[in-house]
């Protein structure tokens, strides 16, 4: 697959925006805006396109962390969370826009943005609670962080996929 220019701009900005918005949102607990730009790039681009942004982006993230770099199989499940819900925002694409009402949008962009977060943070808390030890109450004791992440997201995601949809309809009229 040859990726074209725009094309590699357009990931190497999504991977940037989730990098700099986990910053951005870093006080914020658990609700950030990365799950749903890495749902966007592969919502516009395609698996492999989400993929990268949302592999890339949580890299940075993970790697440049202001609390310093996860241990390496923590990183791992990390980028390979953020970049399912990449592959997510494809596989959710059709139904999207099949949707016949705007409530069965937001039905299914609920079910994506539970998806996504699940996506995520399954193999995150699973690794997290092997790593760190002792593995049910680390395992347990996350899951109100998991829960906050939940709540942001079904909320996020039905607020802003206004914007993909409107550069959707833009990338598609360029074509």
């Amino acid at each position: 697959m040859i990726l074209q220019a725009r094309l590699i701009t357009r990931i190497a900005l999504f991977a940037a925006l989730i990098y700099v918005l986990a910053w951005a949102t870093a006080p914020l607990l658990n609700v950030k805006l990365s799950f749903f730009l890495a749902f966007a790039a592969g919502f516009l681009w395609g698996f492999f396109p989400g993929l990268l942004a949302g592999g890339i982006g949580q890299w940075l993230w993970t790697f440049f962390n202001p609390y310093g770099p996860a241990t390496p199989w923590v990183m791992i499940a990390q980028v390979a969370g953020m970049a399912a819900c990449g592959l997510l925002g494809r596989m959710f694409r059709r139904y999207i826009l099949a949707a016949p009402s705007r409530i069965t949008k937001i039905a299914v962009l609920v079910l994506a943005a539970a998806s996504c977060t699940l996506a995520f943070f399954i193999p995150v808390s699973l690794v997290d609670a092997w790593v760190y030890q002792p593995f049910w109450p680390r395992f347990i004791g996350g899951l109100p962080f998991v829960a906050i992440s939940l709540a942001g997201n079904l909320f996020i995601f039905p607020l802003l996929f206004g914007v993909v949809l409107h550069l959707y309809e833009r990338e598609r009229a360029r074509l």
